[in-house]
């Protein structure tokens, strides 16, 4: 997105991986990035309101079949994924459907089309996203607003490596192991990079995509099976 020429607002709860990923960006791309603190299970901040571009990406819940994941697991899963998303959609989509021009990116991930029994939490949740950032680009595609989803497949992040240690900890297995046969799943024969993922939350945010809405674009290397 900075390379785009956006200017780069990123939102999270906590200061030093804020700093770190702005500092980061700043280095690649030149660009300044603002930072703001927010939990944005609860709170909504200001600066998006004014936004053309609204890229949600929330941290995934703790892994988990499908029973063992309690009431307040779902809970906060809910407000993590679903609520605190919908919340700053509906801060900001009538502004930008004011100004004639908007773009809303949910980040999901490619369990919404096939399930990981291991990741209940966040396959149900996201299906939910997925059902509801379609209603609403039907609901706001005439006013210049697209809405789609981007689901990731295998993903070099910090995230990956914590789902992958859980498993290997519960096969007893080592983690480079565990790591093989995920990636042996992907034709692509590896993990993604994080910045594949953002290429194509960019062009989603560009007027080349004006015609593409209510979609779930996935990018995991082939993996996934259904078309």
């Amino acid at each position: 997105m900075a390379r785009a020429g956006h200017d780069v607002v990123l939102a999270g709860r906590r200061a030093e991986p804020l700093g770190k990923a702005a500092a980061a960006i700043a280095e690649r791309t030149g660009a300044a990035v603002t930072t703001v603190r927010a939990d944005l299970a609860a709170d909504c901040p200001p600066a998006a309101v004014s936004a053309d571009v609204l890229v949600l990406n929330a941290g995934g819940p703790p892994p988990g079949r499908i029973l063992t994941v309690d009431d307040d697991g779902w809970q906060r899963a809910f407000d993590l994924l679903l609520r605190g998303p919908l919340r700053l959609a509906r801060a900001t989509l009538p502004a930008m459907a004011a100004r004639g021009f908007g773009r809303v990116v949910f980040v999901t991930s490619t369990a919404v089309r096939q399930p990981q029994p291991d990741l209940a939490a966040s396959t149900v949740l996201r299906a939910a996203v997925t059902s509801a950032a379609k209603l609403l680009s039907r609901e706001y595609a005439d006013r210049g607003i697209t809405v789609n989803c981007v689901a990731p497949g295998p993903t070099a992040t910090g995230r990956r490596r914590d789902v992958l240690t859980a498993r290997a900890e519960r096969a007893g297995i080592p983690y480079e192991e565990i790591d093989a046969a995920d990636v042996s799943t992907v034709p692509a024969g590896r993990a993604g990079r994080p910045e594949e993922i953002g290429e194509v939350i960019a062009f989603l945010a560009s007027a080349a995509a004006s015609y593409v809405n209510g979609t779930v674009l996935t990018v995991d290397g082939g993996r996934t099976e259904t078309p």
